[in-house]
């Protein structure tokens, strides 16, 4: 991720970071191209372990409800606070509740800190969220623990891994 290179930087996107880029994938299709953008800027993403999920309400549509059954058929397992849980459950996508960092111990920087997690999505909304879920941004970053804060990146993120299953990653140039 290029926010290693910061120490003490905090990783959630603002309006202007989500525009610029280090890296670009390019493949015939989005998810390939978005595999090979991640890997480019030094993220790997897993394929295999326990993906946290924490996502806003604004967040919780059937689009980010399929991406969490898509990580389940490829053998994922979710883990989830109390209101993404309950989501998750009306939605059929079995999952482990954690404890907000507030809520007590264990909790998910807990579980972050302990190796038991793969990836994170966590979108929040608020300054209160934000504050709350900054330990664990700083976690994942330190642990390179691939890291998404908005719905549509962990969609993307979910698809490549799909077809990372299926695909192969080729060279392709931009003229062709």
């Amino acid at each position: 991720m290029p926010f290693a290179r910061f120490a003490g930087v905090d990783t959630i996107l603002g309006p202007e970071m989500r525009s610029t880029g280090e890296v670009m994938g390019w493949d015939r299709s989005f998810a390939l191209a978005f595999l090979k953008a991640q890997m480019g800027a030094g993220t790997n993403l897993p394929a295999e372990g326990r993906v946290f999920l924490s996502v806003k309400d604004t967040d919780k549509t059937a689009a980010l409800a399929t991406a969490a059954r898509d990580l389940v058929a490829m053998g994922f397992e979710i883990v989830a606070t109390r209101g993404t849980a309950t989501w998750l459950a009306e939605a059929n996508v079995a999952c482990e509740i954690v404890n907000k960092v507030y809520e007590g111990r264990p909790n998910i920087v807990d579980r972050l800190k302990n190796g038991d997690l793969a990836l994170v999505f966590n979108t929040t909304e608020g300054t209160q969220a934000i504050n709350d879920s900054r330990d664990i941004r700083a976690v994942a970053l330190y642990d390179k623990i691939p890291y998404f804060t908005t719905a549509a990146a962990s969609i993307a993120a979910v698809q490549a891994m799909q077809a990372r299953l299926v695909g192969e990653i080729g060279v392709r140039t931009l003229q062709g």
